[in-house]
């Protein structure tokens, strides 16, 4: 079989050492040898999020983590302002509305930040919001929006009454999101980002104020109910079969990044290697699309950017394109999880044998 390096906003590559945990013997999820795995994840992903909290994990892609933020902490008809400047963005008002939520847009083009002034207008014009909605990077366009400005406007304007969401899933173990330094109240990733594992796994994280919403909550919840996964979770279980191998390379990835690598150098390799594959795409008399791009991605405005993509892959190095009216205008390429700076040398010198042919 051919091998390609995966250059995509997820799945991303995972190490060696992670796929070895994975395909270790399967072992029972009501079991010692599980809890003892699942106790050492779990203070772990503590520190990955910043946090003193609880970090659920639910056996489910991120979406499933962006469901659960919505249907355990409001209540139908509850008023919430959404930041929607992509696919992602729009994913939140997707959601919120399908519970029955009020949902009032701030629409941003895509390719830019949300402007945290922004959300204070929209908090102003807008009374009794339970909620605001935002991305910590736009994965579809490789933005990164300014989530701690936002936060501190949160706080700032409304105190305890309003929960400020994010959607972490390019964002966590890329660069800084500080749950409890900045007031961040719900915070979820993926497992297939910087997490380096493969698809399967989303973790979601609730300050105190949060669980006092949730004991209020009204929408319908079974297989995501936070409260009941808390209460087993604490024990070294989940209520429900957990997807115990990942769990087992969860915890061998956790190692590499919060013990061996630590968080601020991993933050700073992903600056790197943003750095060094910007330059080589800027050299090349491209532009990069997103204005305040994100550590974790590239996005790369090129006409035939399908044309691209296929020659990219032919020569060994899986891209991402754009979605939906970005389809074909731009690429994307990620560095965040496990590359390194010869890779995105590798991967800059692919698109530019691609362009010169």
């Amino acid at each position: 079989m051919k091998k390609f390096t995966l250059f995509t906003p997820g799945p991303a590559e995972v190490p060696p050492r992670v796929l070895k945990a994975l395909s270790e013997p399967i072992i029972h999820h009501r079991s010692q040898d599980f809890r003892e795995i699942f106790f050492e994840v779990r203070e772990k992903l503590k520190k990955l999020f910043k946090t003193k909290q609880d970090v659920i994990v639910f056996a489910s892609s991120g979406t499933g983590a962006m469901e659960s933020a919505v249907v355990n902490f409001f209540c139908k008809g509850d008023k919430v302002i959404v930041v929607n400047g992509g696919k992602f963005g729009e994913r939140w008002t997707q959601i919120c509305k399908t519970y029955g939520l009020d949902v009032h847009e701030i629409k941003v083009e895509w390719g830019y930040a949300v402007e945290p002034d922004d959300v204070k207008k929209a908090l102003e014009k807008n009374g009794n919001v339970k909620g605001v909605f935002i991305q910590g990077c736009e994965t579809s366009t490789g933005v990164e929006h300014p989530v701690k400005d936002v936060a501190k406007i949160v706080r700032e304007k409304r105190g305890d009454d309003t929960l400020f969401v994010v959607d972490g899933i390019t964002a966590v173990g890329v660069f800084d999101v500080d749950m409890d330094g900045w007031g961040i109240d719900i915070l979820l990733t993926g497992s297939q980002k910087a997490l380096m594992l493969p698809p399967g796994l989303s973790m979601i994280s609730a300050s105190e104020r949060a669980l006092k919403f949730m004991e209020k909550s009204d929408l319908p919840k079974f297989y995501f109910n936070i409260k009941r996964e808390m209460k087993a979770q604490r024990e070294g279980e989940t209520a429900y079969t957990p997807a115990i191998s990942l769990i087992k390379g969860l915890r061998e990835s956790l190692r590499m990044i919060i013990d061996e690598e630590g968080l601020d150098n991993v933050f700073a390799r992903h600056r790197k290697l943003a750095s060094i594959l910007r330059n080589m795409v800027e050299g090349l008399g491209l532009k990069i699309f997103a204005k305040r791009p994100a550590p974790g991605l590239t996005t790369i405005e090129i006409d035939n950017a399908e044309e691209i993509r296929k020659k990219m892959r032919e020569l060994g190095a899986w891209v991402a394109g754009g979605q939906d009216k970005l389809k074909g205008k731009i690429i994307r390429i990620a560095h965040m999880g496990y590359y390194n700076e010869g890779d995105m040398i590798y991967v800059g010198n692919v698109l530019k044998a691609c362009l010169q042919n």
